[in-house]
């Protein structure tokens, strides 16, 4: 559990009874963002971000809701079923600060997700960070502390549209390693993407294609010349399914 000294309100109404439970905002913000991704959580990952294992009608007055009030609003006195109830539904008392720092957080991610898996299909190449952060200012684009990376992205892009040519794309590329490079290379490719087709030629060089995220090509071209020291060669074959 978490200590009570960073630990917030998350508290719901249901009927005419308010039910408050204490927890971490960070933790809470990252599982509210797992559950609207349709994804399980062990119940250890939901009792760490509690501060108590109490659900109370008034936190500041220590009021404990009732059994009888918590079997009739949500047909159970599990904490860790009314804590997905409340963090899920119902909404979380912030400070300033810990808003400014979840806004920041959250915008940071959203910015990662489009540079790494956007592009500009008119010149099949990447958009910049700092462009996307400029159109997204331009835009007056702010993100919801509370509201998934993923559909956050989705605002995002409606935003950019208008300014930009722009979208969320999968694009192939052909790589050739030369053979003494071929070990390690296979490995870093595996990594940056994936390999939809191998061919080993007979003076024991490789040639690869690889599906990537259309932001990452830059990632590509730069960690095959380190590591071939500027012999492999990168071809972009064009987006998925154009």
């Amino acid at each position: 559990m978490v200590s009570l000294d960073k630990a917030v309100v998350a508290r719901m109404k249901r009927g005419e009874h308010h039910f408050e439970v204490l927890v971490d905002p960070d933790g809470a913000d990252k599982l509210i963002a797992k559950w609207r991704d349709n994804q399980k959580v062990p119940d250890e990952e939901l009792r760490a971000i509690l501060a108590t294992d109490l659900v109370f009608t008034h936190w500041s007055d220590g009021k404990k809701a009732s059994d009888e009030h918590l079997l009739k609003s949500f047909e159970t006195t599990d904490i860790l079923a009314i804590a997905k109830k409340i963090l899920v539904e119902g909404e979380i008392q912030l400070t300033a600060e810990q808003r400014k720092k979840m806004i920041e957080a959250k915008h940071k991610r959203v910015v990662e997700n489009i540079v790494r898996n956007a592009w500009n299909p008119q010149a099949k190449a990447p958009h910049p960070r700092e462009r996307i952060e400029r159109a997204l200012e331009e835009a007056k684009f702010h993100v919801d502390p509370f509201k998934g990376v993923e559909e956050q992205v989705q605002a995002a892009l409606k935003a950019l549209r208008p300014l930009m040519p722009i979208a969320i794309e999968q694009v192939k590329v052909a790589v050739l390693v030369p053979a003494q490079h071929t070990g390690p290379a296979y490995g870093v490719l595996k990594s940056l993407g994936e390999i939809k087709n191998e061919e080993w030629q007979k003076d024991g060089s490789l040639v690869v294609v690889l599906q990537i995220p259309a932001g990452i090509q830059a990632d590509v071209y730069e960690r095959m010349g380190k590591l071939t020291h500027g012999q492999a060669q990168v071809k972009l074959m064009g987006a998925v399914n154009a």
